[in-house]
């Protein structure tokens, strides 16, 4: 299994999908999960219906995310999306300069030269109750509670060139999510045998490699190997996997914990839409104040309780400011 290749081909219409993505999301789920599901008679016809229905489910939920918008410094104060989500147009792109996944794609074969580049804009919406400064009626009081909205964690998902080949690549990492999900109960069930110690580690090591390629609600760590090393890992794990045989009860339970989050996938990671009025400093206001930027934030959810802010952007490479590499820097200073 290729962690990192896409099995959509970009087009798909719920409900209509070539039996050749049926087939290859069937194989997808049995690598992503525990590749001896093989060696359980009828496993193909017992995930046809499931994988169906996920595949319904992450077409939908890559197709309802809103449309591109344009993310370069003139754009800034043009979106109020974009304005709550940066301080200034200055540190937005700031921030898509340090982006690992950007930078990475732009220095590849397929990006360098981009003049254009999509991405999925992930951050962490938080709110606090503060004591802050505030106009009531014709005075300034002080210690009047108010409610600040913040946004932490931001990091880009499939860097692309065509906003089409990005939502392409979105929807196996939403599908992948799903299989980690299911992956992360099978490791659950495992602990509660001491005699599967070894099991366990590797089914552990596996999901850590299926979450690196998932929606990635959290902002990856500069530790993260590159693509290269997690496919590697992957493929390692896997035959690991293989080598330690067949249990045929214990793994027709593999096979019933993966059916049935599929089966639930729209319990397992949705999105719903967040109706924020935010004055300035990102304090929350009343509909009618006169200074409130009302906007509508798009956000995905998961049922471990991860959930992130998205909105697709395209930027301008040319735009972004020049990130020095730290042995240019060191140099300088010897």
């Amino acid at each position: 299994m290729k962690l990192f290749q896409s099995i959509f081909g970009g087009r798909e219409a719920v409900g209509h999908y070539p039996e050749s993505l049926i087939e290859m999301a069937i194989e997808r789920t049995v690598d992503g999960t525990d590749p001896r599901l093989r060696l359980v008679p009828g496993y193909r016809k017992r995930l046809r219906k499931p994988v169906i229905h996920a595949i319904d489910h992450v077409v939908a939920l890559v197709d309802g995310i809103p449309a591109t918008v344009a993310a370069g410094l003139g754009d800034y104060r043009n979106d109020p999306r974009l304005s709550a989500l940066f301080a200034s147009g200055e540190e937005m792109l700031q921030v898509f300069a340090r982006d690992r996944a950007l930078s990475e794609y732009l220095s590849g074969n397929e990006g360098r030269g981009a003049e254009r580049v999509t991405a999925l804009l992930m951050a962490r919406r938080e709110e606090r109750n503060i004591l802050g400064m505030d106009v009531v009626g014709d005075q300034v009081r002080r210690d009047v509670a108010q409610v600040t909205v913040s946004f932490s964690g931001h990091h880009l998902l499939e860097p692309r060139a065509m906003d089409e080949e990005c939502r392409r690549f979105l929807k196996r990492r939403a599908f992948d999510h799903l299989l980690a999900l299911a992956l992360a109960r099978i490791a659950e069930a495992q602990v509660e045998r001491a005699d599967l110690t070894r099991q366990c580690d590797l089914l552990r090591r596996q999901l850590r490699n299926m979450q690196r390629g998932t929606l990635s609600f959290d902002q990856p760590s500069p530790d993260d190997p590159d693509a290269a090393g997690i496919q590697a890992e992957f493929d390692a794990v896997s035959q690991h996997l293989q080598m330690l045989g067949a249990d045929t009860g214990l793994l027709k339970a593999h096979l019933e914990i993966v059916a049935d989050r599929l089966a639930e996938a729209e319990h397992q990671v949705w999105s719903e839409d967040i109706q924020l009025c935010l004055g300035p400093m990102n304090i929350l206001r009343d509909p009618d104040d006169p200074s409130a930027r009302v906007m509508v934030l798009h956000e995905l959810q998961s049922a471990l309780g991860a959930r992130a802010v998205v909105l697709p952007v395209a930027i301008d490479p040319r735009e972004l400011p020049h990130q020095e590499d730290f042995v240019s820097a060191a140099q300088r200073y010897l």
